[in-house]
Order: structure tokens, then sequence, then C-alpha cells
């Protein structure tokens, strides 16, 4: 069966950045689009349909920047993957790039090496298999909550709870391990895949956002406790 092929948007206004990007990534094979600013990479893709795989942002661009359409892109298509590619490397930057709905974060200046093995990890959670036509049972279920890891939903006493790949991937990993520790090193490494580029901070965030979606109160949240010092835990009801 051949693999198909992925479509990746990329939207950055240095042009030496932008060809260093699209010739490592498209020597993996993928169908590389490109954009100089955000309103062209808006554009092209609503002229596409929406139909990337992955949309790749610098932050800094002129027209419109990269934060404002990643919260229109995430807005459009809630699975598609988002990494931000940007030299804005504060704490803040990081936590506000994450928040608009990006899945990672990569501080400028980075190394082939560290952008494809980035890119692979997010597009794995993308392309997570859809489906059979007859599925076999593969739900976890912890209180209110049923996860069906095959079909990639989640659902909240019966209503589904809208998630990106990496919030669904994350609940997977805390449902499976009810009660356990677990350090945002082993969180990173299940979710990103790359052990080596463990940030603190990508998980952090992503678990901000996923404690929206899924707690009454997430400044005092019930389900996903912090274990401090060390990284968090699922709370069985």
């Amino acid at each position: 069966m051949n693999t198909p092929t992925r479509r990746i948007l990329i939207a950055e206004d240095e042009a030496n950045i932008r060809s260093m990007v699209v010739l490592n990534l498209a020597a993996t094979g993928a169908d590389i689009v490109q954009a100089t600013n955000g309103v062209e990479a808006w554009e092209t893709y609503l002229a596409e349909d929406g139909e990337f795989d992955l949309a790749l942002l610098d932050i800094m661009m002129p027209e419109m920047d990269g934060l404002e359409l990643a919260q229109r892109i995430r807005a459009q298509n809630p699975h598609i993957g988002i990494i931000f590619l940007s030299a804005k490397s504060q704490e803040g930057d990081k936590v506000q790039g994450l928040l608009s709905g990006a899945d990672d974060y990569i501080t400028k200046p980075f190394s082939p090496s560290e952008l494809l093995a980035r890119v692979e990890s997010v597009l794995r959670r993308v392309n997570m298999p859809a489906p059979s036509a007859k599925p076999q049972p593969s739900v976890l279920q912890s209180g209110e909550f049923h996860l069906d890891m095959r079909g990639r939903w989640l659902k909240r006493s019966g209503v589904r709870v809208e998630l990106t790949n990496i919030e669904l991937s994350l609940m997977e990993l805390f449902m499976q391990n009810p009660g356990k520790e677990l350090t945002r090193a082993e969180i990173f490494a299940q979710v990103w895949g790359d052990a080596s580029t463990a940030d603190a901070k990508i998980v952090d965030v992503n678990v901000r956002r996923l404690r929206m979606k899924v707690e009454d109160d997430p400044s005092n949240p019930q389900r996903i406790a912090t274990v401090w010092g060390q990284g968090y835990r699922w709370v069985n009801a």
C-alpha cells in the first residue's frame, strides 16, 4: 500500500529559511505549498479547501502574523497539525503561540534534523488511521469520559468534545495510565515522539489547553492533577 503524500503549507517571509525548510521537507516526498506572508498563506489555505496535513508558520510576518493565521486555520480544522517556526524564544512568546492553537513551537535557528523529527512527530498524530468499515471496540472509559482510540474522538457525558490530535493523544496517554505520575519528559516522548528535543513548556501549555476543554474549572483541575516539580496525573472518577 502506498503511503499518502503529506501536504504541507509553509508560511515564512525569510526566503533563505523558507528555502531550507522546503528543500528538507520535499526530500521526504511531501507536497509543499509556499507562502511569503500571512495573508497569502490564508488565501492559499482557503483556495485549497484546507486540504493540508500540516502548517508550518512563522510568527512575525507582514500583513497577517502567524498567531492570527494559526487561530483562523485552527477554527477551520481542529485536526490539522500546526507548528510555529520563530525567532521569538522567550517563554511568554512560546506560551502565546501554543495557546493560539499550535501543536509545537520550534525556535530559530534550528537544524534540519530537529525540523524533520518534530514535523514527523506531529504528522504521525494527524495521520492516525481512520476507523475501518467494521471497527473493533477500542474505547477507554473514565467516569463521564469515553475516548474512542480508533475513531479519534472524545465524549463527555455523551457530548463530543472537540480536540486537536495532540490533545487527543494526551487524553489517550492519561486515560491509559490512571493514577500514574507522568513526568513532562515521559509525556513529551510519548506524544511528540522525540525525547531528545523534550520541551516542558510545550507539554505544560498543551495540558493547559486540554484542561480548558475537559475540566469544569481549569484553574482548579479535578481530573488532570499537577504533580509539582514532575508532571501530571490522571484522576479517575
